[in-house]
């Protein structure tokens, strides 16, 4: 898509030169605006043209039945989908009684650009009407990051060459009509007009509209003001239905004279508060951003953002088009998580409806590493919602016949809603992912009332599920059978390493927090004897090994599983859980998603330089990356072991994963987990960046292309900068109290008044592994 003349690479926003109705639902999902809690995607100010109208507030779904042609115990029941809510965006324009589309007439220039560090999305257009009549449109558009119920637009209509009328109308639209979503019924039904209307009302320039969602008695409320300017005599009418709030604004204008509306927006939803608590939330919010105004919402926009980046910025030199998504991908994952406040951050953010709004593994694993070591609050936060959810997972844990509590595969509200037991229930790690996400949390921000509050109670939880699905063999070592890994083409196998792995990593961890706050632990009724278990258990963990092969099995006897026949495979096959039977793909040495190579780097200390070597060349040859979360882990462990320009060209990938559409399906949303990736892929792959010990490591490289890597860390309070260069690192801190960190091993401290600057040691060449055929990926030029 970027590649699109009309698509310009610069350093700091997304410009679009020209209006491609082709390319119209990709691009509404790029320039989406959200703030983690209200989302707004890039639809056209008027509504129409559209590809996929959506307004999106954090958690507000509709419930839907999952029947089955068998049933099965333990089958969940309902499905949880993320609604379209009541639309703010729209501002309507009539030009001498001709709607302003532009589809009609001559569209004479449209360009709209995203500020990534103003955060608001600018569009500008002139427009020659079917008559003869020409105007110039100017809107720019937020999703305020400081107030979190509040989006805002700014529009702005300008005669060009002669006296016109105009007439704007401002509208809160709920139950839009939709574009039909694949051949599921169920998802149809849920998504038809899901909102009743409860309460509209329309006084001077103020809208309101409320509803509530059928089966899950979610009740929503939108509220709008705004403030009119333009030539007298400039008048205004507003009126109110059940889906239709509507601020009508006509006006005369000569040439140069323009009309502007400043609308503010708010929402609010709950489950549980009454139609009035409701309105007053909204009224309130809404009360808020008039008194800050248009402007005020502007500036503090940008300082918020300004600060942020100054924190989270990653600079690259030498490649133009990398240095433009990273701080695109940064920027999509900031708005997924920033405000998101105790609820999840689903697979798309709120960019688009793609996997219904589900949340997944992938936050805890991909997003939350980003937003650990660059706006710490958010994870805090989506880690407080996962213990907000353990009352479900609990519950889960026991319909299972298992102790401790079982995070859901896919959610939006806590409970599973994956309908497919071997890719979904059985793939059990998500505990361990999110007690991953836990430990590197406190690790990087040592906080103990964290650690009290929610770390113990989940750690605890977690280690509970593995203690009780594990089981000793008569040799005493400790498996995990049955189980699907992050490899969704070899499901329900015995000792996945990655499984394995995380689950030793999470025993552990659960047994020292008891250590460390027994009062928290008893609790929970964990006491020194159930902590002893655990430990036993991690110690005695089965990691499969094939000597024969000198490489770890990703799950026991995968190796020797008949190979994946590649050579006659046809490009157009991928992905294959499209074209083959899943049958056929769980017996055969196939991958879809870099799984035992995953493990490597998040259990980095389990393997030696040379086995991760040997796995890397082992698996690369059977990855075929029929997911967008694989190119970023494999551009980490391929610098890692050094294969410097494959992992370039990975890195490539996961970056441009939606600015190119590289998966066919960015007009569903956003891969959010692949843009944390290429942050992962730069700062965990060239930075060399690991968490070992209670000490940041580096261990950084640039592969030939790159010049110059820069990019600052939080981690105890203190901000790091870390600059890279072919021959030199410098470690500088930049604010905070002196701090040890390790450079290729090699302790060092750095403080404000001592930058230390390090020799790279020169990389030795290695031989590149081979991929499945037509499987490598792109060489970057």
């Amino acid at each position: 898509m970027i590649t699109d003349s009309s698509y310009a690479v610069d350093p700091w926003q997304l410009r679009e030169t020209a209006l491609r109705l082709d390319l119209l639902p990709q691009s509404e999902s790029v320039f989406a605006l959200s703030n983690g809690h209200v989302g707004w995607r890039a639809n056209l100010d008027e509504g129409e043209p559209h590809g996929l109208p959506g307004s999106y507030l954090n958690g507000v779904h509709e419930l839907r039945p999952l029947p089955y042609a068998e049933a099965g115990y333990g089958y969940p029941e309902a499905g949880q989908t993320m609604i379209n809510v009541t639309n703010g965006k729209i501002i309507r324009l009539l030009v001498d009684d001709e709607p302003f589309d532009l589809r009609y007439g001559r569209l004479r220039s449209h360009e709209r650009v995203l500020d990534l560090r103003a955060g608001v999305l600018h569009r500008t257009c002139e427009w020659t009407s079917p008559s003869g009549t020409s105007v110039r449109v100017r809107s720019t558009r937020l999703v305020s990051l400081t107030q979190r119920a509040v989006a805002a637009v700014a529009y702005e209509v300008e005669a060009l060459d002669a006296e016109v009328r105009v007439v704007v109308q401002s509208e809160l639209v709920a139950n839009e009509q939709l574009p039909e979503r694949g051949g599921d019924p169920r998802v149809a039904s849920a998504l038809e007009s899901p909102l009743e209307a409860e309460e509209n009302d329309a006084v001077d320039k103020r809208l309101l509209l409320i509803h509530c969602t059928e089966a899950s008695k979610l009740r929503v409320a939108a509220a709008a003001d705004h403030l009119i300017s333009g030539p007298p005599p400039t008048r205004h009418a507003s009126e109110s239905g059940d889906d239709v709030a509507r601020l009508t604004v006509t006006s005369v204008l000569k040439p140069g004279e323009k009309l502007r509306l400043e609308k503010l927006v708010a929402y609010g939803w709950s489950g549980a508060r009454s139609l009035p608590a409701v309105r007053d939330q909204v009224e309130a919010a809404l009360a808020g951003a008039a008194s800050t105004g248009w402007h005020g919402l502007v500036e503090q926009q940008r300082a918020w953002l300004e600060d942020f980046w100054a924190r989270a910025d990653v600079e690259v030199e030498g490649d133009a088009e990398i240095q433009q998504a990273v701080r695109f991908g940064i920027f999509h994952v900031l708005q997924a998580g920033a405000r998101a406040e105790e609820r999840a951050i689903p697979a798309k953010g709120l960019t688009g409806s793609g996997y219904d709004g589900h949340s997944f593994w992938d936050a805890d694993t991909f997003v939350l590493q980003l937003l650990t070591y660059t706006f710490p609050e958010a994870t805090a936060q989506a880690l407080r919602w996962r213990q907000s959810t353990l009352p479900a997972a609990r519950e889960r844990a026991r319909q299972l016949g298992h102790e401790g509590a079982a995070f859901p595969w896919r959610t939006i509200d806590g409970s599973e809603c994956s309908a497919y037991w071997p890719a979904g229930t059985a793939a059990f790690h998500i505990n361990a992912d999110v007690a991953d996400a836990v430990v590197r949390y406190i690790a990087a921000t040592g906080d103990e009332e964290f650690e009290r509050e929610t770390g113990v109670e989940i750690l605890v939880e977690t280690a509970r599920l593995w203690r009780s699905l594990g089981h000793h063999d008569h040799h005493g070592r400790f498996h995990i059978d049955g189980v699907t890994g992050p490899d969704e083409y070899s499901a329900i196998a015995d000792d996945n390493v990655y499984t394995n792995l995380m689950a030793q990593s999470n025993l552990r961890a659960a047994a020292d927090v008891v250590e460390r706050h027994p009062d928290k632990g008893s609790l929970l009724g964990a006491d020194d004897e159930e902590a002893a278990t655990w430990r036993d258990a991690a110690e005695a963990m089965t990691v499969p090994y094939n000597k024969t092969l000198g490489v770890h099995e990703q799950s026991a006897d995968f190796t020797g599983h008949q190979e994946w026949d590649f050579q006659n495979t046809h490009p157009s096959q991928y992905p294959l859980m499209l074209h083959f039977p899943y049958f056929d793909l769980y017996r055969k040495q196939v991958v879809k998603q870099a799984d035992l190579v995953l493990a490597m780097y998040l259990r980095g200390e389990c393997f030696t330089p040379e086995e991760k070597a040997r796995n890397f060349a082992y698996y690369e040859h059977l990855t075929v990356r029929d997911s967008s979360l694989s190119a970023c882990a494999q551009a980490v462990m391929a610098a890692e072991v050094g294969h410097l320009r494959l992992a370039y060209d990975y890195l490539g990938e996961a970056a441009l994963m939606d600015l190119r559409d590289l998966e066919h399906n960015t007009r569903d949303g956003l891969h959010i987990a692949s843009l944390a990736g290429t942050w992962m892929a730069l700062v965990a792959g060239f930075g060399g960046m690991r968490y070992r010990e209670g000490s940041l490591c580096f261990s950084p490289k640039l592969p030939e292309k790159l010049a110059r890597l820069a990019f600052s860390v939080q981690v105890l309070r203190r901000r790091l900068r870390v600059e890279i260069t072919d021959l030199t690192a410098t470690y500088t801190l930049v604010e905070g109290a002196p701090l040890e960190i390790q450079h290729y091993g090699r302790p060092i401290t750095v403080s404000d008044k001592s930058p230390q600057t390090c020799d790279v040691p020169e990389q030795t060449a290695r031989a590149e592994p081979r991929q499945p055929p037509g499987r490598r990926p792109d060489r970057r030029a």
